[in-house]
Parts: C-alpha cells; structure tokens; sequence
C-alpha cells in the first residue's frame, strides 16, 4: 500500500460515514439517524449513548432532553447547546454542571439562574413558568 492508496482508502471510509444512516446498538428509536447505542430517543442525528431525548444533534450520554445540540452528560435540557453535566438548563449554551437555568450562558456550577442572574427558587420556578409559556417551551 502507497500513500495514494491510503489516502483513496481513507477518503471512501470517510464518505462511506458521512453518509451512513444506520443507528448501531440503539434500540426502540424512531426517526433517528446516525445514532449509536441510543434507546427511546425520537428524531435525534449523530448522537451517542442517549435515552429518551428527542430532536437532539451531535449529544452523547444525554437523557430526557429535547432539541439539544452539542450536550453531553445532561438531563431534562430543552433547546441547549453546547452544555456539559447539566440538568434541566433551558436556553442555555456552554454551561457546565449547572442545575435549573434559563437562557443563561458560559456559566460553571451555578444553579436558579435566569440570564445568569442568581433568584431564589420559589422565584426561579415562577419566572420561569411564565418565560416557558411565553416563549411556547415545554414545562416540567
């Protein structure tokens, strides 16, 4: 094998993924694609290792979240991206191991935040009840 065959054979298997539909190891997922070892997810792309998310991209060991892109290691998050170890963050981006925030960014171990501002819990849950309505989110 020379360098043009290894570079030929290279960019087959490269194609060959790009374009594969398949989702290896899931089970009980519908309208997925390119997924691997997922369960019960509903219309997710690219993910890995996620359970009971639905319209989720490029996630891996996400469970419970909808319309993520880019999470990993999260649970019950809605429209976030690029977040790590959270839970139910809403609107967030690059958030890591925050618990209950909302439209809050770049934030490290912060929980009841809304725009990154700090509220105390009854409030939290309150704004962000009417904030979810409003905007035509789902609530928990």
């Amino acid at each position: 094998m020379d360098s043009v065959d290894f570079e030929r054979e290279l960019s087959r298997l490269r194609r060959e993924h790009e374009t594969a539909r398949a989702n290896p190891g899931s089970y009980g997922c519908e309208g997925c694609e390119s997924c691997a070892s997922c369960m019960f997810c509903k219309r997710c792309t690219s993910c890995y290792k996620c359970t009971h998310c639905t319209g989720c991209e490029s996630c891996s060991h996400c469970s419970h979240s909808v319309e993520c892109v880019a999470c990993h290691s999260s649970a019950y998050c809605t429209s976030s991206s690029n977040c790590t170890g959270g839970a139910y963050l809403t609107l967030c981006n690059a958030c890591s191991d925050c618990t209950y925030c909302f439209g809050c960014v770049g934030l490290i171990k912060k929980e009841f935040h809304i725009l990154n501002v700090r509220y105390p819990r009854d409030e939290y849950f309150e704004i962000t009840g009417r904030l979810a309505k409003a905007l035509g989110l789902p609530t928990r």
